[in-house]
């Protein structure tokens, strides 16, 4: 049977979490100061603490903060007054695993302490290594964000994790939701500069039939899909502002309002969000709220660029050729010498996803068994509009349709390149809208 530590001076708020934890079938222990927790702590194992962050002789932090250095296996429920939110946001970057407001909603509390009893300790997540197959990599900078993933996979902290376009944002946020105790539950990836501003309430939280010209069925939302799981939110920094002043009362309350609907809906969901942009920045620009900001980056991961981690290009490099030939039906292949010797010395400015597609096109233009570095058809970046204004000239037997489409090939392919394949930033640089980039990529098989 589970054991419970409780922390908190008014016995009220004892009593109830007693009763509520008791006919949850889970035993507890209860403690009134900081000095009793601490002597409980000694004195008894247990699998789950719960704390007021006020108590007569210090602080709830200060406990949270011995617990995770003394007793890292065990997770943390803080419990703050109504509208202290700043301090449980405080609370878990410290360690904590989630908060609770007061007055406290029972069936928020039974979902928290299931969850939170959920976790995996350091040592089953050591077996589970498994569950990270796509970040693959041995550097010293691999290693520390595989350790910060194990980490904050056991919390139920927003996490925002920042690095530059083709870095493995989303491989990084899916590492993190199946290493959690939300990993039976589903992780729903949205990417927010994707949607059309008029969509977007109703592609967050959902629409009732006939609120809108087009609404001919009910639709549930982003936030009803994720709940009991993961949301991610990639490209956070896109969102309009008015989007945003929803987005964090969603976060806020936990609950939706689906378009045409009277009615608000509680949802559960862990919020996992990432961008290319600096969001301190976006702050300081009045392009992203302070508020929002200070919600989602509670725990902050940097993902490092592919050039800051080339003793990793060899493994990457051999990992994507293994599983596109296997996706292709194609016999083994090899990189050759020179190839791989050329890839380590490239500065990829569209990281692993760039490297993917060299990979890819090296393996449908290749002879034999083995990709050469005439294969990768690497060309330096102050050389790519002179290269380019080489390759289309109009060929014997070529119809005009393919000359042109080569020509806009080619510009796209360039132009998300230098954007880091930042798809909306290239649309911008085109002057074309999202929707026009998306239908020529896919026209034009560009991945």
């Amino acid at each position: 049977m589970s054991q419970i530590l409780i922390v908190d001076d008014e016995p009220d708020i004892l009593e109830l979490l007693s009763m509520t934890i008791n006919r949850m079938g889970l035993h507890c222990t209860t403690a009134c100061s900081l000095s009793d927790a601490r002597y409980q702590l000694q004195s008894n194992p247990f699998d789950l603490c719960l704390t007021d962050m006020r108590l007569p002789d210090g602080s709830g932090l200060d406990l949270v903060a011995e617990i995770q250095e003394q007793y890292s296996d065990m997770p943390v429920v803080v419990i703050t007054a109504y509208g202290s939110v700043e301090v449980a946001i405080e609370a878990m970057k410290v360690g904590a695993f989630d908060f609770l407001s007061k007055p406290i909603e029972l069936e928020k509390l039974k979902s928290v302490i299931r969850t939170a009893l959920a976790v995996e300790t350091p040592e089953t997540i050591k077996q589970t290594e498994s569950l990270l197959p796509n970040i693959i990599g041995e550097s010293s900078a691999i290693k520390q964000l595989k350790q910060q993933i194990q980490k904050v996979a056991r919390s139920h902290a927003p996490v925002f994790i920042n690095g530059e376009s083709g870095s493995g944002k989303e491989l990084v946020a899916r590492a993190i939701h199946q290493l959690g105790p939300r990993k039976e539950q589903p992780f729903i990836p949205v990417n927010c500069g994707a949607i059309p501003s008029e969509l977007m309430e109703s592609e967050f939280f959902g629409h009732k039939k006939g609120s809108f010209t087009g609404a001919t069925q009910n639709k549930e939302g982003f936030f009803q899909a994720a709940n009991g799981g993961t949301l991610f939110l990639d490209e956070v920094a896109d969102l309009p502002l008015a989007m945003q002043v929803k987005l964090l009362r969603a976060i806020q309350e936990n609950v939706v309002r689906p378009v045409g609907s009277e009615k608000e809906e509680k949802v559960d969901v862990r919020i996992l969000s990432a961008s290319h942009k600096d969001l301190q920045l976006e702050v300081q620009n009045q392009n992203f709220r302070e508020d929002l900001f200070y919600r989602l980056d509670v725990i902050n991961l940097q993902v490092p660029p592919l050039r800051d981690r080339q003793s990793d290009v060899e493994l990457l490099a051999n990992h994507i050729i293994k599983r596109l030939c296997h996706d292709l039906a194609m016999e083994p292949v090899t990189l050759a010498e020179d190839a791989l010797l050329t890839l380590k010395r490239y500065h990829f400015p569209g990281n692993i996803r760039e490297l993917e597609n060299i990979l890819q096109r090296a393996l449908t233009l290749m002879d034999g068994h083995s990709i050469q570095l005439k294969d990768l058809s690497l060309k330096a970046p102050e050389s790519n509009m002179a290269a380019s204004e080489g390759i289309h000239s109009l060929q014997p037997g070529q119809s005009l349709e393919e000359y042109l489409e080569n020509i806009e090939r080619e510009i796209l392919s360039q132009t998300l390149e230098q954007c880091r394949w930042n798809k909306t930033a290239a649309a911008e640089q085109l002057g074309m809208s999202f929707r026009s980039m998306r239908y020529r990529l896919k026209k034009l098989n560009i991945d």
